[in-house]
């Protein structure tokens, strides 16, 4: 294969993974990153006990994420032979991570934002 053909790429994912789990992981992939974003934009800065939190539930995330991996691929964490099996394990445990903290974060902001947003409201 000389060219990386991205609607190749999806069939092989489709395949893999099936169609509403591959949907699935896309819009998690698409969504809070993009809330997380709106989320800075709007505080201006982050919170660090939240940040904290959302990272230590990261860990989590980046464990299931590997969970995921196995169950979708024919071959397990001992059929890992080179660095390169590896790196791909630390990648994906890595994307795991930060996508759970990048939601969790959202989530905790926009709900926190929410909340207060309806303390403000006027009385009627």
């Amino acid at each position: 294969m000389s060219e990386l053909d991205p609607i190749v790429l999806l069939a092989v994912f489709q395949e893999m993974l099936g169609a509403p789990l591959l949907w699935l992981l896309i819009i998690l992939g698409i969504i809070p990153p993009l809330a997380f974003i709106a989320l800075l934009l709007r505080e201006r800065r982050l919170v660090a006990s939240r940040m904290f939190y959302s990272q230590t539930v990261g860990l989590l995330g980046g464990g299931l994420a590997l969970v995921l991996m196995a169950r979708v691929s024919s071959s397990g964490f001992t059929d890992a032979g080179g660095p390169a099996d590896w790196l791909l394990i630390g990648l994906i445990f890595g994307l795991g991570l930060v996508g759970t903290t990048l939601m969790l974060y959202s989530i905790a902001g926009w709900a926190q934002a929410l909340r207060r947003a309806g303390h403000h409201r006027p009385s009627e």
